[in-house]
């Protein structure tokens, strides 16, 4: 995995060992950032192009605004410094972490009113989120046993550093046990998500994705959203339960770095029937393929053009 050797730090490129964190940061003591994982794609007529950057930096600017605080950077220059760190490195394909924190200031729980947020942009080069075996093969989940927080006691709209701890130790949990990835129940007992994907299962040719209520609002859950639309497939936005998900004719997540990854088994339960247990479904493949040459400009007609922003 390569990485940048220049960063994007509030408003300049720098090279990556000159940017330096002070321990007394208080993102360091309390989580107070929020970040974005983005991705840019070598394109098919040449060049590269970040995919959705305009919708990663509105909702990074939402997630510092649901926070409380002002980025202090408009929409448009944190897309620039999206393209001029990509550009300082020599990237055409990569991804890329914008991430904006609170810095070294009051040491307490409360940063002050009107704290400096420090931005910054990293690029490095990723393949797939859960290896090549799954996005091949499809990935084994398990059900964790930490669960999602309920929508009142966490910020469930913003991308916030510190609200990742529960994942972490879920996606832990399921490393440790032998799988891939961890799915997490809301408090209710439903599915919600991943611990950095969203979720989707496919039913007598019904669709199938967990609303809003408690989950992120993915970028690329909204892509596949529109494509699921455009393919002629009946979508639902319904919450379902851990039964119907092992019973599911197909299920896959989506996520910047996870792409489309099909599902093959949840909870040592394989997916599907018949000879075609545990192993992608068709939809999933499909939408899979039609993914890929969407994000590297080759369904442009399709969909809106500023979905792809040029390196250049």
């Amino acid at each position: 995995m390569a990485r940048g050797s220049n960063i994007w730090l509030n408003g300049k490129i720098l090279p990556a060992e000159e940017a330096k964190l002070s321990l007394f940061s208080h993102v360091i003591h309390y989580g107070t950032g929020a970040f974005e994982g983005i991705r840019a794609y070598k394109q098919k007529a040449g060049g590269g192009a970040i995919f959705r950057l305009r919708e990663h930096m509105e909702r990074l600017e939402d997630s510092i605004k649901i926070m409380g605080f002002d980025i202090g950077f408009s929409v448009e220059e944190l897309m620039q410094a999206a393209i001029d760190v990509c550009k300082a490195n020599n990237f055409e394909e990569c991804y890329l972490r914008p991430i904006a924190f609170i810095g070294d200031g009051p040491l307490g729980v409360f940063p002050g009113l009107t704290p400096k947020i420090e931005v910054a942009i990293l690029t490095w080069e990723w393949g797939s989120y859960l290896g090549d075996k799954g996005i091949n093969e499809g990935a084994k989940l398990m059900t964790s046993t930490f669960a999602r927080p309920q929508v009142n006691s966490v910020l469930s709209k913003g991308k916030v550093s510190g609200q990742y701890v529960m994942g972490v130790a879920a996606k832990r949990e399921a490393i440790q046990a032998g799988f891939d990835e961890a799915l997490m129940l809301d408090v209710d007992g439903f599915m919600t998500e991943g611990t950095g994907e969203n979720l989707f299962i496919i039913s007598g040719g019904k669709v199938k994705t967990t609303p809003l209520t408690s989950i992120l609002n993915g970028i690329t859950r909204n892509t596949v959203m529109q494509m699921i639309e455009k393919r002629g497939l009946k979508l639902e936005e319904q919450r379902f339960t851990r039964d119907e998900l092992w019973v599911a004719d197909e299920v896959f997540l989506t996520g910047t770095a996870a792409e489309i990854t099909p599902v093959s088994e949840v909870d040592r339960r394989k997916i599907g029937r018949g000879p075609k247990a545990g192993k992608p479904g068709e939809v999933s493949l499909m939408l899979q393929r039609d993914y890929n040459k969407l994000v590297r400009g080759e369904l442009v007609s399709e969909f809106p053009k500023h979905w792809l922003t040029l390196i250049k």
